[in-house]
């Protein structure tokens, strides 16, 4: 049957021009931002030329469009597939960050575990292990003990598995776009929901560990045109960190948003 004889109902129109399509293009353009500016910084403790986060952003750009793209088709079931692999890739990156900066030395100027996962030599520790390694880290405690203040994220991590394993027939049907489920709108709010918190928290982690990267270009413009840059300008934020910690961190969670202010050196409002 053709979908476009069908009378519209208020529900595909409220689906299809739900809130979250533009957030996920905004955070698309957020990664690939992100790829830009990080790829000056070299990821001590590999033998990478290129920082090793510079595709990782550019990696999960691709994972967000490609959610956009297959929740606007109305496939919600594969759409938390694919946002469990945005989950997985942002606690990798985290991992991965935290290993470096905890183990890299002038003793230890290459740090095997993460340049052989780089190499391909090495798979990278299951969920369970490497993000055990984060909650138990010292250096992210803060942030840890403010995002697992609830069971928000366990959540999350079960709603992806229900959805990827078929666990109840109800996340069959959110795959199926030629029946006008009335669930339908209340499943996509909870998909922003689940998904603006997996972005709030890499970027809490990512930046309460390198704040370096939320460094405006500024600076290095000015000693690129051979000027002596303005005072305080190393520690300026990009207009796209300030803009999404606005929008994101802020807004979803300010004790989050307090926390990045007062303990990183970088000058976020």
């Amino acid at each position: 049957m053709d979908l476009n004889s069908l009378p519209k109902h208020n529900l595909q129109k409220e689906y299809l021009e739900h809130p979250v399509f533009g957030q996920l293009t905004e955070l698309v353009t957020f990664y690939e931002a992100l790829s830009d500016t990080t790829m000056g910084f070299i990821s001590l403790g590999t033998k990478a030329i290129v920082n090793l986060d510079t595709y990782v952003f550019t990696s999960i750009s691709g994972t967000l469009e490609s959610i956009k793209n297959t929740l606007h088709s109305g496939r919600l079931n594969d759409s938390y597939a694919l946002l469990r692999k945005y989950y997985d890739s942002t606690i990798i990156n985290i991992y991965t960050n935290l290993y470096l900066n905890d183990h890299f030395s002038i003793d230890n100027f290459i740090v095997e575990h993460i340049d052989n996962w780089r190499s391909g030599k090495e798979r990278i520790p299951e969920y369970r292990v490497i993000s055990k390694y984060i909650k138990d880290s010292d250096k992210l405690k803060p942030i840890t003990d403010l995002l697992q203040k609830d069971k928000l994220y366990k959540e999350i991590r079960e709603r992806c598995n229900d959805h990827t394993h078929y666990n109840f027939y109800h996340n069959l049907l959110l795959n199926d776009n030629q029946t006008r489920l009335e669930g339908r709108v209340k499943a996509i709010n909870h998909f922003q929901n689940d998904f603006i918190a997996i972005f709030v928290q890499h970027f809490a982690y990512l930046f309460y560990l390198n704040d370096h990267y939320m460094m405006s270009s500024d600076y290095v413009d000015y000693l690129d045109m051979g000027m002596t840059p303005e005072e305080d300008s190393q520690y300026w934020v990009a207009s796209f960190i300030q803009e999404a910690f606005d929008k994101y961190v802020k807004c979803y969670r300010p004790d989050v948003a307090g926390e990045l202010k007062a303990k990183t050196s970088m000058k976020l409002q």
